[in-house]
């Protein structure tokens, strides 16, 4: 049966309902500036946020890719979902009757669910089977490990929903088939039941083992994963992949841990699902798990989308299979880690032991305690190159520089890079400072050789080294195309508007303040709409003959070129207020860098650290905008400006 459509009535309703903001937060972390809130933009790669969620718009809107739309929209481009099961999603959450255009249908239909929301039934239901499976008296074995062994509460069981899956090898499939009903097609397509290799019916995919539900963001039953109780292999099996989970993608607790991971602006990744739940058991919270693979660069960037400083530890376990575990992970992310998109740090705990065993033994303000003074993942690469080295072998002392130069090379930040130089050097010279210098001058030698293509590269001059505040720069620029676009074509006005107070951008040039000053003053006069008013009609009589020669003429009267640029005003526009962000943010790196190097380390360390990050957030924001404009004005140049009237 086709799905029947959705009654305007039912989704105006949903609209009105399903509040932007609630929608976006538990999603993405959000900050409040002014009357809106900013996040990083969960549909492109960026390192500070440009993402804006406006509450009495009901709207969101980024200035770095141009997404924009309302909740349902929202949901639609997050979830890769139609409209139609968006709609019935939050018309769930928010308690809206479901009404179909075909009246006759509607009682069909709402017993016909899409196939994701079947799925999510017959999940929903299995783990409700597990969890009573565990309570009777063949779930014996299974609760006396999470009790006895596990020293988990009824509290932490239920909180998890734990279950087991009986040892019988069609239990689950007579009740989900035979029982209650479902299409065997369907509950097969959830991952429960195999089908048998002679055909000849199904068995169950989980048997004997101790059953741990996966969820997704919105706490939704996505998959499982099963720990045997006896000595069978795999130890740990989880749910194949199906229209739901893909564990690629998927953070074992993130629905419970997204919360704490945003208060405390920091998230911390462990090996197993045992490891969590000890953990959030424990009250730490900001806590969630890979899904037995190497994590990966996807599930890294979903975190990232909860906390703003970025940092996130690894806390995998501390024998030889976790340190490959750390390694593997880092190597996952280490461009990101280079280009300071995350501070990575990693947490070892003491004698090789993971979370759950360190619990047992030592509160969790120990653990806290570890986690806060975790290394940086570049100072515990260093210290695992010198782990077992005798640096005071000839042949080892060269092997590890080596490691060392292959590793310091990729730091694109200079200051960060001649930190650790000195650092590697003073460790190098065991003690012996008149070898700290010459160690020094060796590394730095040695990487910059390293750095050096084969082929001479040709300094390309890049925007950053253009005047950036004088006639004809590039903020004189933005600042005059953002006008332009304001007087003469008042369709893009509220776009500018909204850009501007997103990122908290004031025009910066004298001329350019009087004149936007001049249009303020207009547009409280006439008490209209912004898209109302004729400004280039009306701002002559606002200036004197003199200042209209000097300050207007360019804006007032618009040539052949400026008109055909206005055509494509929505990425003209996105492109100067990134240019014009660059600049201000230049000028606030200048300012960090200065207060960093002029303050004592030693006598004032938290302010000297409070500059270096200051300089180090500046410098990733700019090095995103510079990617923003270059994207923006490769869109732009794309389309020829002789064609831009026929579009």
């Amino acid at each position: 049966m086709q799905t029947p459509r959705i009654h305007p009535d039912t989704i105006e309703e949903v609209k009105q309902r399903a509040d932007i903001y609630d929608v976006v937060s538990e999603r993405m972390v959000l900050k409040r500036r002014g009357k809106d809130f900013v996040g990083l933009c969960p549909f492109h790669e960026e390192k500070t946020p440009s993402f804006t969620v406006s509450p009495t718009k009901q709207m969101y809107y980024c200035f770095g890719c141009g997404a924009g739309g309302n909740s349902i929209k929202f949901l639609m481009e997050l979830n890769k979902q139609s409209f139609a099961d968006v709609v019935l999603d939050l018309a769930q959450r928010y308690q809206v009757p479901v009404q179909t255009e075909s009246p006759e249908q509607h009682q069909e239909f709402q017993r016909q669910l899409s196939l994701r929301e079947q799925l999510y039934e017959i999940n929903a239901i299995a783990t409700s089977f597990y969890q009573h499976t565990l309570q009777q008296s063949e779930g014996q074995t299974a609760l006396d490990y999470l009790q006895l062994t596990r020293n988990f509460t009824t509290e932490t069981i239920q909180q998890f929903q734990l279950g087991y899956a009986p040892l019988g090898w069609e239990t689950l499939y007579s009740y989900l088939v035979e029982q209650r009903q479902f299409s065997v097609h369907l509950v097969e397509q959830a991952g429960l039941i195999v089908p048998r290799k002679n055909g000849n019916g199904y068995y169950d995919r989980f048997r004997d083992r101790l059953m741990i539900p996966i969820h997704d963001p919105q706490g939704r039953v996505i998959g499982f994963g099963g720990r045997t109780l006896a000595d069978e292999q795999p130890k740990y099996l989880n749910s194949p992949e199906t229209a739901l989970f893909d564990k690629g993608k998927v953070l074992f607790g993130l629905d419970q841990a997204y919360s704490a991971i945003s208060q405390q602006d920091q998230a911390i990744v462990v090996e197993g699902y045992f490891d969590v739940i000890a953990l959030h058991t424990a009250g730490i919270k900001n806590v969630v798990a890979a899904l037995g693979t190497a994590l990966s660069v996807h599930q890294v960037r979903l975190l990232l989308r909860y906390t703003e400083s970025k940092q996130i530890i690894f806390n995998f376990d501390g024998d030889a299979a976790g340190q490959k575990a750390t390694q593997r992970a880092i190597a996952e992310v280490e461009t990101l880690a280079y280009q300071g998109g995350v501070q990575l740090r990693i947490l070892n705990l003491p004698d090789g032991k993971d979370a759950d065993e360190f619990l047992k033994i030592y509160s969790p303000e120990s653990y806290q305690e570890l986690a806060i003074h975790s290394p940086l993942w570049i100072d515990w690469q260093i210290h695992q190159l010198l782990l077992g080295r005798d640096l005071n072998k000839v042949v080892e002392a060269q092997q590890v520089e080596q490691k060392i130069v292959e590793l310091l090379q990729p730091i694109a930040d200079g200051i960060q890079q001649i930190h650790y130089i000195e650092y590697c050097a003073e460790l190098l010279s065991q003690g012996q400072t008149r070898l700290i210098p010459i160690l020094s001058k060796s590394l730095q030698t040695k990487i910059t050789k390293r750095r050096r293509a084969p082929q001479t590269q040709t300094h390309q001059k890049s925007s950053i080294d253009l005047p950036l505040t004088t006639k004809g720069s590039l903020l004189e620029e933005a600042e005059t195309l953002l006008l332009r676009v304001y007087i003469h074509y008042p369709e893009h006005r509220q776009t500018i508007l909204d850009g501007m107070d997103a990122r908290d951008l004031q025009f910066s040039l004298s001329h350019n303040r009087l004149l936007w000053r001049k249009i303020a003053a207009i547009e409280e006069q006439f008490k209209e709409s912004v898209d109302q008013i004729d400004l280039a009609s009306l701002l002559p009589d606002n200036f004197s003959k003199q200042q209209e020669n000097l300050e207007l003429s360019h804006l007032l009267y618009l040539d052949e070129m400026a008109q055909r640029r206005v055509l494509r005003a929505p990425l003209e526009i996105r492109a100067a207020i990134a240019s014009m962000e660059f600049v201000i943010c230049q000028k606030r790196r200048s300012l960090a860098l200065q207060l960093w190097q002029e303050t004592n380390w030693s006598q004032n360390p938290s302010l000297a650290q409070n500059y270096q990050n200051q300089f180090y957030q500046e410098q990733e924001w700019i090095k995103e905008l510079e990617r923003l404009r270059k994207t923006n004005y490769q869109e732009l140049t794309a389309i020829p400006l002789g064609k831009l009237a026929d579009i």
